[in-house]
């Protein structure tokens, strides 16, 4: 499936939040955002969707375990332990793991205060 025709929504990911720094009083013109720490799991089969993009919400993501297969611009690339990829606001996207153990990433970005 290329991300053109969709992703399904999304089923077996667990997300866990870690931590958050608050930024307004780290740096100037930072009021009302945060800077966010996550471990998402995608279960075997499982699919983090749908096709969503990262404008306003840059970030990084590395892989603990498990292998990610991030779907963008046409183009399906396998990330394994060890690797990681930035999504800045160009990236339009949506993840899956097609093998047969839990993929697990950290994921850190900054995001608006909830």
């Amino acid at each position: 499936m290329s991300d053109k025709e969709g992703a399904p929504e999304t089923k077996g990911v667990t997300v866990d939040l870690l931590a958050t720094v608050d930024l307004g009083p780290e740096i100037q013109g930072m009021q009302g955002r945060q800077l966010r720490m996550r471990m998402v799991t995608i279960d075997p089969g499982g699919v983090f969707g749908p096709v969503h993009d990262h404008r306003g919400r840059p970030g990084t993501v590395y892989v603990l375990q498990g292998t990610i297969t991030d779907h963008r611009d046409g183009i399906a690339r396998d990330y394994g332990p060890g690797v990681g990829w930035p999504e800045d606001r160009n990236t339009v996207h949506w993840l899956e793991n097609k093998g047969t153990v839990p993929a697990v990433e950290i994921s850190v970005d900054i995001v608006g205060q909830e």
